[in-house]
């Protein structure tokens, strides 16, 4: 889903000083796992699951995922900006979409990433809702001195929110495993071109690259 806002809301220094790094991140995903947790309010069985299915995709992104040369030279020229990702270690669209992301931004030493956990930190997550929903990953693009949102993207690619949309109103006789499963595929067979293109458009909407 694409926005793009102009002022800060709820994000201060400390936001920035206090959150994570994208290494640190996945240390904490690996680190609780390996505890039989995860991180949020909902420590079920279910969600460490999604937690260590979470953890493997990122891994295997990190090794795979490729960004167009047109890309690249795209983000080569954004100005200094904070990319702020709200997020929790379960979450499967976040292991579907923040290694590209981060991938993106390694191309421009000007852009830092930083990670916060959705449920530690709700008064952000509720000054970027989705649809009214609490979704994430959602990244927040900043300027340096925070004095300005340039974009949001998130919680996933629009062809997606709208897959969702569709089953909520109507599953038509299928599970919601075989709803996931396909959102996976998905993800799969499109290989983040259409994170790229929507990460485009909110260039080209606040930039004009």
């Amino acid at each position: 889903m694409l926005e793009q806002v102009t002022k800060t809301q709820t994000i201060t220094a400390d936001t920035i000083a206090g959150a994570m790094t994208y290494q640190e991140y996945k240390d904490l995903a690996n680190r609780l796992f390996a505890q039989g947790k995860t991180t949020g309010e909902n420590q079920s069985q279910a969600y460490i699951d999604y937690t260590r299915i979470a953890i493997q995709r990122m891994r295997k992104w990190d090794k795979i995922a490729k960004v167009s040369e047109q890309m690249v030279e795209k983000v080569k020229k954004l100005p200094p900006q904070i990319w702020l990702i709200i997020t929790e270690a379960w979450c499967g669209d976040a292991g579907q979409n923040i290694p590209y992301i981060y991938k993106l931004a390694e191309f421009n030493p000007n852009i830092q990433v930083r990670l916060i956990l959705r449920d530690e930190n709700v008064d952000i997550m509720d000054a970027h809702l989705t649809n009214g929903a609490r979704s994430i990953p959602k990244l927040v693009a900043l300027s340096p001195g925070l004095q300005r949102v340039f974009f949001t993207w998130g919680p996933k690619p629009q062809y997606l929110i709208e897959k969702q949309k569709a089953f909520k109103n109507n599953p038509d006789g299928k599970s919601f495993q075989e709803y996931i499963e396909e959102v996976h595929f998905w993800y799969a067979k499109d290989k983040n071109q259409t994170l790229e293109k929507e990460m485009e458009a909110c260039f080209e909407n606040a930039f004009g690259i």
